[in-house]
């Protein structure tokens, strides 16, 4: 029985809530915090194909290239000249519409030390080759990726490949879907010294042509063209740092060896 001694029902309620919600807040923020992502200045995705027409030397040049932009001065200083002077990036190797493998996860690079690091993984990273080339599937996972730890001005999508896709949901449903999302497609297209007959013979366009009409796409999008695989690790570090620059520039570009 309440006296007039005892505190009012509803004052001692409303001081029960107030404790409550004193007591959650702090577990609230902390909450909050762990979910804030990091912001950088750019979100990229290095998507590598390791389809059955990219042969184990090939594989090898392809490896060495993303290991070696990564340990060049200029791909540090230009990271570290951007607005916010650091990147998030990670690569993955795709092939059929259901392989797609995570080798080195979510990175910030914001300087050369970091840079470095980034290149041991890719050099430590397993070399597996499959089949099929899909590259709505290596799309639609890369979309995926983004969002996790880092929040970038841009998220980049840097597809390397050497054919066309040939497996997998229509390439454009997945382009389409990204860009609607407000992901940026870049692609680094390997044309083959000596393409075999059967490509023609299918009627097959250019694989420079197709990047350009068919992958890439969004604000600033381009593609780089390494003439032979022998020109990857320049087509690669060039494309880096323009991935990581704001400045125009061509829709294409050709790296020789």
């Amino acid at each position: 029985m309440w006296s007039p001694r005892s505190p009012a029902p509803e004052f001692s309620l409303s001081r029960r809530s107030l404790l409550s919600a004193t007591l959650a807040a702090p577990a609230l923020l902390r909450s909050r915090a762990a979910l804030a992502h990091e912001p950088v200045d750019v979100e990229l995705v290095l998507a590598v194909d390791v389809s059955r027409s990219v042969d184990a030397v090939e594989q090898a040049l392809q490896f060495a290239g993303y290991a070696a932009a990564f340990r060049d001065a200029r791909l540090a200083e230009g990271i570290s000249g951007g607005p916010l002077g650091a990147i998030a990036v990670c690569l993955f190797t795709w092939s059929d519409w259901d392989i797609q493998n995570l080798l080195v996860p979510w990175t910030k690079v914001d300087g050369p030390a970091t840079a470095a690091d980034f290149a041991a993984a890719v050099d430590a990273a397993p070399r597996e080759t499959y089949l099929y080339t899909s590259i709505s599937g290596a799309i639609d996972y890369a979309g995926r990726l983004f969002g996790q730890r880092y929040e970038g001005t841009r998220q980049v999508v840097d597809i390397s490949g050497d054919g066309v896709n040939n497996s997998g949901r229509p390439l454009a449903e997945s382009r389409a879907a990204a860009l609607d999302r407000g992901i940026i497609l870049n692609g680094l297209a390997v044309l083959d010294r000596d393409p075999s007959p059967a490509a023609a013979l299918a009627g097959l366009p250019p694989l420079d042509d197709y990047y350009r009409d068919e992958v890439i796409g969004g604000p600033g999008a381009f593609l780089m063209v390494a003439e032979g695989f022998e020109a990857f690790e320049t087509a690669v570090r060039r494309k880096i740092i323009r991935e990581i620059a704001t400045g125009p520039g061509p829709v294409v570009e050709r790296a020789y060896a």
